[in-house]
Parts: structure tokens; sequence; C-alpha cells
């Protein structure tokens, strides 16, 4: 069969398109071209390379090439698909049948259409003809379709939903790939809404910047331009998220661009100084400035310098404040002025809201001084002050207690003419208050109202709290009730809890009481006001009242969460189970003490041991070592570094109980710690609390740590050391205490029955009993006559109390009071589990219970107890 010749151009591509071919023909085949230089370097940087111009022109050549060689394999391989597909006699007589009724159909099309000229879809007999290339190709192909389809029926639309449409569609589709967006190609503020959106979930790292490819990924998937429009659209999202760090890296990536490094826009600068400003954060606003400062086309105007002003107001730093009113009046560099035309000239002068600002920054740093500057270089660019000016300087003066300046400055203020406001007089009664002039303070308030200025809640706030500084807790409700009538920026009950700090500094005690009682008829206390309370309560040894308001609040909460909503606001916070521990300390209730504290573990609050610690120290002298043992397991769990002066604490018992193995754990804990104390430091810890140990227990003990193997490292080498040295001197001691020992024995024996208020006539048995006793227990060194008052350490550790009883009923029991059992009667979960075992001194540490299992033997208990109708809270213990 003869080989038909090959038809034209229009004729083949209909063809293949009916009998599409699985070789690309040469003709359509789109060799891949080679990478930019652009797109090699975010390859390179993607992979943590940063590349020089000669690495780029290099790859650049080196990816050519490959391209080049590959293009040539793909021209060859569609060659060699055609010869193949001409010599393949399978397709002969149909491809014939569909040639000819193909050509004619498609002949008859392009005759119509070059018959009519232009645009006859339109309605025009002679038009312009459909333009080539971009939206006028797809338009008049589109009329094209529309008129065959009028015209002809159906029977033309192979022609273009086969071949054009296609093309048209995925070339649509090309433009959007990618995106990630279900938004139209013109919808830009959705677009911007789904990024802003986004940055929240996957750029909220701390240490974000424009080199995060994950932020070039996400800015280049969104598909916008990032004009100044949108830019500022963006921006204006993410302040209202404040989210100041992805803004700046925004920013700095779009004007990182080469697209878009030479259209720096100020107006993005300033917006992007703004949010700064509301942050906080006065470095980073710093930054952006200079560098607004480096370019003429983003060169700061008066905005930006009230922008960056009022941030380094806000941050106290008058310093730099004093650079930017040079700057402003100052010309840019000659770099910066090569870039705008010859006549440009940026300088401006300060107004008031900088030199404001300026006074700002005075009130946190406390700089008077520069009140009187700030005054004088306005008096010299003609400005008059305001009323923001002169409060701003007398509350200068307030923070540096010069209170003389006040009062000259609000006289200043009424000489000029300028009418006070309501912050005014604040600050007025807050000096009269400082100065000890309570009626100045009431009359100060009194002319405010007969000015007619309205008051501020803060105003009566202040005074609120000056009368009740001086017992005036009555007046002080008069102002309350005026406060009320006002808008309130924050509730009622701070003003009531600052009333009751108020009273608690001027030392009225009971009014503190009768605030609190007359609170009730105005609003309910929340936790803060409890918790003022309990501190109160806890100071003033009024314990019977601190434990009823503290049983009563979590009986509020328990009922509130059961029947009336699900939070309270007097949950019970750490600062509650704090200051409730404070005050049963200090009312030596160990037993509610123990309590308290277990309700806070169960509650999943912790103890602050930098503020606490002397809490759990001191109840551990009074025979709760456990509660410092579960303390420091939890502070270990939760991967803290525990305070130094609990872990003495337990060293000097672990000493006196002769548990060296727990000893040498302690010091290893300090070892990961990085805790160091030197020697000098040791020997005092072992002097201060050299009654608890013995001679054979130091030796023993340097003997233990000698063998250990871990001498040679702090803290344990210093604590050999001075153990050394204290069993030298603890040895001469006793050598003295055994040559003279009767004499000693028999006045130590006296000094405690006068103690113990016996009197002369006391039975000889007795006394010799008493005497043999003493003289075992000092040879022992156990015991030692105890002094009323011991000096804490150095590091802060007291001693640990070893008063003995020692009345004649209870003589056998002395042994049993030296040790660190509990001295209550009642028994809890705990001490169950303590008590198995053979005795606490002779136990190891790796025997007794973690704080996660102590932690779940007290919610066991507290299950029990909510089931025992006998249990009482705070003595089922």
């Amino acid at each position: 069969m003869a080989v038909s010749s090959p038809p034209p151009p229009r004729f083949r591509l209909s063809l293949r398109l009916q009998n599409p071919s699985p070789h690309p023909s040469p003709s359509h085949s789109k060799p891949r071209p080679a990478p930019t230089n652009e797109t090699l370097r975010r390859r390179l940087l993607r992979r943590g390379v940063s590349p020089t111009p000669k690495i780029l022109h290099a790859l650049r050549k080196k990816e050519a090439l490959k391209a080049l060689r590959r293009a040539r394999k793909d021209t060859e391989a569609a060659a060699a698909a055609a010869a193949a597909a001409a010599l393949d006699p399978g397709d002969g007589p149909i491809a014939v049948v569909e040639e000819d009724e193909d050509e004619a159909r498609f002949r008859a099309a392009a005759a119509e259409y070059r018959a009519l000229v232009g645009r006859p879809w339109d309605g025009a007999a002679h038009g312009v003809a459909p333009l080539r290339g971009g939206d006028g190709v797809e338009e008049g192909l589109e009329g094209l379709r529309e008129m065959l389809v009028a015209r002809r029926g159906d029977g033309f639309r192979w022609l273009l939903d086969d071949d054009i449409e296609p093309e048209a569609a995925e070339r649509k589709q090309q433009k959007r790939h990618g995106t990630g967006w279900d938004a139209e190609a013109g919808d830009e503020e959705k677009r911007i809404q789904l990024l802003v959106s986004s940055f929240p979930i996957r750029l909220n790292e701390d240490s974000l910047s424009f080199h995060d490819w994950r932020l070039t990924r996400m800015m280049k998937k969104a598909d916008l331009i990032y004009n100044e429009d949108n830019l500022l659209r963006i921006l204006d999202g993410l302040e209202a998220r404040g989210n100041w760090r992805q803004a700046l890296a925004v920013t700095e990536w779009v004007y990182n661009e080469n697209s878009y490094k030479h259209r720096r826009s100020r107006f993005v600068y300033t917006k992007l100084l703004s949010i700064l400003g509301k942050s906080l954060r006065a470095t980073e606003a710093l930054r952006v400035f200079t560098i607004m400062r480096g370019d003429a086309q983003i060169y700061p105007d008066m905005a930006a310098y009230h922008s960056i002003a009022v941030t380094l107001g806000r941050a106290g730093l008058v310093k730099e404040l004093i650079k930017i009113i040079e700057y402003m009046r100052k010309k840019p560099s000659k770099r910066v002025m090569k870039m705008r035309r010859k006549d440009w000239d940026p300088s401006l002068e300060p107004d008031v809201l900088v030199y404001n600002s300026v006074l700002n920054a005075c009130v946190l740093s406390q700089q008077w001084k520069g009140v009187f500057w700030v005054f004088q270089q306005m008096r010299i660019s003609g400005l008059p002050p305001t009323g923001a000016t002169f409060g701003l300087a007398m509350e200068v003066m307030l923070k540096a207690k010069k209170y003389e300046f006040v009062q000259k400055f609000y006289e200043k203020m009424q000489k000029n003419g300028v009418p006070p406001r309501a912050i005014t007089y604040k600050v007025l009664v807050r000096a009269f208050w400082e100065q000890g002039k309570i009626n100045e303070a009431v009359e100060a308030v009194n002319d405010m109202e007969q000015r007619g200025v309205v008051g501020a809640a803060s105003v009566y706030y202040e005074l609120a709290c000056c009368l009740c500084n001086n017992g005036r807790w009555r007046d002080a409700m008069l102002q309350v009730d005026k406060l009320k009538q006002l808008p309130l920026t924050k509730p009622l009950e701070y003003t009531f809890t600052g009333m009751i700090l108020a009273s608690f500094d001027g030392g009225y005690i009971y009014e503190c009481i009768s605030i609190f009682e007359s609170m009730k008829e105005y609003c309910t206390p929340n936790i803060g006001t409890v918790n003022v309370m309990l501190k109160v309560y806890g100071r003033c040894d009024m314990f019977g009242k601190a434990k009823d308001l503290f049983e009563t609040t979590k009986a509020y909460f328990s009922n509130s969460q059961t029947y009336v909503h699900e939070h309270s606001s007097l949950t019970a916070d750490a600062y509650t189970y704090s200051s409730m521990l404070e005050a049963s300390a200090s009312a030596q209730q160990w037993e509610y003490f123990e309590y308290v504290y277990r309700e806070m573990a169960l509650s999943h609050h912790h103890l602050d041991q930098s503020k606490y610690s002397w809490l759990l120290i001191k109840a551990c002298r009074a025979g709760k070592s456990y509660l410092l043992e579960h303390a420091l397991d939890s502070v270990l769990e939760r991967g803290e570094i525990p305070d130094v002066r609990l872990i003495v604490e337990l060293i000097c018992q672990s000493i006196a109980q002769s548990d060296y193995g727990r000893v040498l754990q302690l010091l290893n804990v300090m070892t990961e710690a990085s805790i160091k104390i030197n020697e000098g430091e040791w020997a005092n810890i072992l002097q201060q609390n050299v009654h608890q140990f013995s001679v054979d227990a130091l030796q023993d003990l340097t003997d233990y740590l000698s063998t250990s193997g871990t001498t040679k490292a702090d803290p344990v080498h210093s604590l050999v050391r001075a153990l050394q040295s204290q069993c030298e001197t603890t040895s001469m001691n006793d050598t003295y205490l055994l040559v003279d020992g009767g004499t000693n024995t028999q006045q130590c024996a006296r000094s405690l029955l006068q103690n113990e208020g016996e009197n002369s006539s006391s039975d000889l048995a007795e006394q010799d009993q008493l005497i043999d006793t003493c003289k075992n227990l000092c040879t022992n060194k156990l015991i030692d006559v105890p002094d009323s008052n011991r000096d804490i350490p150095q590091l802060g550790v007291a001693v640990m109390s070893r008063a003995t009883s020692l009345s004649r009923p209870r003589l056998e029991d002395i042994h049993g009071q030296c040790d660190l059992g509990h001295w209550g009667t009642q028994v809890s979960a705990i001490d169950e589990v303590l008590d198995s075992m053979s005795s606490y001194g002779a136990s190891s540490y790796r025997e007794m219970p973690s704080a996660s299992e102590i932690l779940e033997l007290w919610e066991q208990e507290r299950i029990n107890d909510m089931f025992d109708p006998k249990a009482e809270s705070g003595t089922n213990l």
C-alpha cells in the first residue's frame, strides 16, 4: 500500500487530535528551559549555601548545557517516533478515510471564517481581526466557537473542543497552579485574609526571620502582587492579631526581593514602626528607623518621627530620644542626598508630641532634670506647653520625690491659663498623700469638682487609698460611692483590694477587716481580695480567721463549679495556698500546714521556692521532713533548678541520720544543677549544725565520700575538706568534754531541770537517771543543750531545732523525741508508708516513695475522706 503524503499544517493538527500518538511531535515538543540565576540562588539558600556570583555563573552554564543536551535527545526521539508511525501499515486505510472527511470539513470552516473578516459574531460586517496573544486570542477563539455553533450546529464543535479550548484551559490552570487558595484570580482581599490567618499557625516561632523557607513558600504561594496597598492590608491584619514578629519578617522579605527592592514605601515602614511601638519593641523599632534613614526613598517624615518618639518614650529611653531630635534637625548624609534632587531638604523641627514623649521617658527613668531641658527647648522653639506637658512634668517630679516642684508646676499651669485635667489632680492627690497632707488631698478633689472637671476613676481611687492608709476608711467609702457613678476601666473589686492593702500598710488591721466586710455590700470579693486578707490574717496571728476564709473559699468554689457555672472568680490559685501556708507556719499549726500543702499539690499548683523555701525548712524542723523531700522531688520532676537551701537542709538531715547514700545523691543533684558551694560555706554550715552530728558520723561520711570516687569534683571535694576540718575541731571538743564530763554533765542536767520548772527538791534517783541520760547523749553528740535562738547559716539554712521535752513523766521518750518523726497523734497515708519501714533514719532513699507516688496516695486518701462522714478537713491527717 502506498504511503500518503503528509497533510497540510492545519490538517495535521486536526489529525493529531483525532488519533493521538504516544510520542510527541518534534514541532510541538517544548524543552525544559535552563533555570535562572534567581532560581539557582534560592535553591542554594534552601540548602544552607550562600551563593556568590561566580558560583551562580558556573551553575547557570552547567544547567544550560544540560538543557541543550536534553533538547537534542527529545528531538531525536520525536523524529524516530514520527518515522516509525509513517511506516506502520496498520492505520493506513482508516487514516486515509479520516483525512478526506476532516480535510473537507476543515476547509469549509476555514473558507467561511476567511469570508467574514473581523468579528462577525459581534454583528459587524467588517471589523478588526482578533489580536494575537493574550486575552485577544482567547476572546477571538471563543467568538469563533459561538459562530460555528450558531451557523453549523454541533458539527464543528470538535474543532475547538478538542484543540483550542483544552489549551486555553491548560494555560489558565498553569497560571493558577500551586497557589493553594480557593479564590478567584482577582479576589486579592480574600487571599490576603487567608495569608494573614495562616501566619500564626505556621510561623509562630520566636526566631522567625525573612530567611525562613516557610515564609518564602507562603508568600509565593499566595500569588499576590506585594505593592503598597496589599502590604498595608497585610500589616493591618497582623496588627489586629498582635503578630509584630510576622509583620517585621513580611516587610523585610518583600523588600529584599529583586522585584520590590527598588519600590520601597515610606508608608509601609511607618506602619511597621506603629506596630512595633504598640508591642513595646523599642529595639526593633530603632533598627527599622535606622533603615529608613539610610534610604532617600523611605526617609522618615513627621509621622515616622512621631511613631518612634512615642515608642521610645514608653520604653523610657531618654538618650535615644535626644538623638532622634538631633536627627530631625540634621540633614541626611551625602550618600542619601545623592539619591534625590539637589533642593531636597527633609530637616524638621520637633513639635509638642515629641517633647511630651521625652517627658514620658523621664517618668520611667526618673531623670527630673530633663524636665527643665524640655521646657527650655520648647521656649526657644516658641511652642506653648499643653495640659499634657504640665501633667507629665508633675508626674516626673512625683516619681523623683520632688514634691515642691509638683506644686510649682501646678501653679505655673494655672498662671498660663491651661485648664487642669483629671490626671493632673491624680498626681496632686498622690503627692499630698506621700507627704502626709491628707486634708490638702481632699481639698484638691473638692476643687476639681467645683471647677466642673469630670473626674476620672483613678482620682477617687487614689484619694480612697490615701484615706484608708491614715485610718479614715469610712470617708474612703464615700469616695467609692462617687467612683461607682463613673465608667470603670477595672472592676470595683480592685478598688477594695487596694484600700485593704493601703490600710494594712498603714498598720490599721481591724480597718482591713471592716473594709472587707463592707465590700460584700458593693460586690463579691474575688480571689485577689481573698489572697490579701489571708496575708493580713497570717501576718497578724489570726489563724482562725484565715482558716475560715480559706475553707469558705474552697467550699464556694466547689458549690459554684457544681451548681452555678463552670468557672468561678474564687478559684484558689498558687498565691492562695502560699498565703495559707504562711499563716499556718506563723501559728505553728503544722498539721493544717500539711493539709494545705497536700491540697496545693492535688490542685497542681507549685510553691514558689525562691520566696517560700523557708516555709518548707521550718515545717521540716517541726517534724514534716517528708514535705521537704516531696517538694525537692517535684522540682526535679518539673526540670527546674532546686533552691540551694532545700538541698543543704536535706544534706544536714541525712548526715544526722547516717544516710550517706542520700548525701551522695543530693551532692550529685547539686553537680547536675551547677550549684557550687565552696569549702568556707560548707564549714559554716557544719559549724552551725554541729549539735546534730557526732564525730563518728562525720568521720564515716568522710570515708564514704572518699571511697565513692567522686571527691575530685565539687561540691564533694569542698565538703570532704570541710568535714575533715570539722572532725578535728569536734574531736578536741569531745576530749575536753570527756575529761571534765562529770561536772559538765551535772550542770547540763541541772540546767535542763531548771528549764523544765523543776525545784531543788527533786528525787535523787530521778536526777541520777537524768544525768546518765545526758552523759550518753552528750558523748554521742546526738543532743546538745538547745540555745534560745541560733543564727541562720551563711546560705540561709537555719539550724534544726532539737528542743527535747525532758519532763519526768516522759523520760523514756527522750530518744524518740530526737528522731525526725511526727509530733502529732494522727496518722496519714504517708505516715503509714514511713512507719512501715524499719526506721526512717536507717532506710535508704531508694526505698522512699517518689513525689508522684506520694501524690497518688494523697489523692486516694482525699477520695476516702469524701465518703467518710466522720472525717473533717484539716484533721484527718
